[in-house]
């Protein structure tokens, strides 16, 4: 009788199922921006805003959770430094995503995120003028290797040559933005903590996107809009925005960042199955080939512990 408990208090405590949570939670992201797009009329900029406009008392929840953690007061170059990683994060980065999932499946989307650790270990080359050793020369080689023959095989699949390229490119621009909002956290992080951190520049994320739509929307559209889209921005904001991130600082507690950072590898293999399941997207032998070589590719740049403290978009 007491095994029930006893498995319930496991799961509470181990770290490795928040890891699967936020794992899985981020991967849903793309699923639920699929099934908005399907269910009526509605553009990236709109869709952004729900979610964001949505996720923004999350935020601030995740800030009332954060209290006591890193409480170093903030300047004026500290609020400048989060608004710029609130431009290059959940703004900039989610709209160029949101675009590009217009023209591609979710799965190549995924793919194609998931490549942001090369674009960042590149980055920071430029700036340390640095050559990068052969060992990541290779894995870069490997991972991009497996993005190609992915990108071949959905150009067949979709059948739209040109919507793919255009889909991709903006998801390519979506991976390098949120590269350049990851270099830009590594001194943030260690004065702020991780939780705090995404509050705030999740929550300057969402103003400056509900900016964005009251300059360029027309907020009368939004009593128009079927109930439906509301639903998936609200799935999106609460169980692919704000508890993810949360769950992933629970995670880090228990397993630490670089234990976290590997299981948070089944993002793509999560999404592309739910895409499967939930979009009926079809699953080809060369996407499972890309997918297993971008897999290796990533996980053999061994990226710093930082990463696990950095939430997905």
């Amino acid at each position: 009788m007491n095994a029930l408990p006893l498995l319930y208090q496991r799961c509470l405590s181990d770290g490795r199922f928040y890891a699967v949570l936020a794992a899985a939670g981020f991967s849903l992201k793309a699923i639920f921006v699929k099934l908005a797009y399907a269910a009526g009329p509605v553009d990236a900029v709109t869709l952004l805003a729900l979610r964001m406009g949505l996720a923004l008392p999350l935020f601030v929840w995740l800030l009332w959770l954060s209290r006591g953690e890193g409480d170093a007061p903030l300047g004026g170059a500290d609020l400048l430094r989060i608004l710029l990683l609130g431009m290059f994060g959940y703004y900039l980065s989610s709209l160029f995503d949101f675009y590009g999932l217009a023209y591609i499946s979710a799965g190549l989307e995924r793919l194609i995120l998931f490549c942001y650790p090369t674009l960042v270990l590149l980055f920071q080359a430029i700036a340390s003028r640095e050559r990068p050793s052969r060992r990541t020369l290779l894995a870069m080689g490997v991972c991009y290797l497996g993005l190609g023959i992915a990108f071949v095989s959905d150009l067949g699949i979709e059948g739209g040559g040109a919507q793919v390229v255009q889909g991709a490119a903006w998801v390519f621009a979506s991976a390098v933005t949120y590269a350049l909002y990851y270099c830009g956290t590594g001194v943030m992080v260690k004065r702020l903590g991780s939780m705090r951190l995404a509050g705030l520049a999740g929550g300057a994320s969402s103003l400056l996107v509900l900016a964005h739509y009251g300059a360029t929307g027309n907020a009368a559209q939004l009593t128009s809009l079927p109930g439906s889209i509301w639903l998936y921005a609200a799935l999106m904001a609460m169980f692919s925005t704000a508890l993810p991130i949360y769950w992933m600082a629970l995670a880090i507690q228990r397993l630490g960042a670089a234990h976290t950072a590997a299981i948070g590898n089944l993002g793509p293999v999560l999404t592309i199955a739910a895409s499967w399941a939930v979009l009926h997207e079809p699953i080809s032998f060369y996407q499972l080939i890309g997918l297993g070589l971008v897999l290796l590719g990533v996980t053999r740049l061994k990226p710093s512990r930082q990463a696990a403290a950095k939430p997905a978009q």
